[in-house]
């Protein structure tokens, strides 16, 4: 694993969303799918490809961790379902992204306040 959160830096659309997903609860796959639906308000719709072959890099880098089943859902719970949770590198990397965009909002901002109109 880099040490350094920025060195994974800029994260796909991908990445970041799954991390953000993962931020709030421990998820399967599915679940992934439908928290990034729901914080993106229907605007991003992972597939199961694109997911897996996230999860499965995010968990060779040490950012996300398969875990056991949830034990507040063991009684309704499908046995084969995968849980994932977000280590603490993975919530480094997220938050540095996080930092990054912000700069890269506000500045954009600040140029789009301060650009002179220009003559057609």
């Amino acid at each position: 694993m880099k040490d350094d959160p920025a060195g994974y830096l800029p994260l796909s659309p991908a990445t970041l969303h799954i991390l953000l997903a993962l931020a709030g609860e421990d998820l399967h796959g599915y679940g992934i799918m439908q928290e990034v639906l729901r914080q993106s308000e229907g605007r991003y719709k992972l597939g199961p490809g694109t997911l897996y072959d996230n999860i499965q890099r995010l968990t060779a880098q040490d950012l996300v961790q398969e875990v056991a089943r949830r034990t507040d859902s063991a009684r309704n719970d499908d046995p084969r379902r995968r849980y994932y949770r977000l280590t603490s590198s993975g919530r480094g990397v997220l938050s540095a992204e996080i930092s990054r965009l912000e700069t890269v909002v506000r500045d954009g901002k600040l140029r789009v306040q301060s650009a002179k109109p220009r003559r057609a």
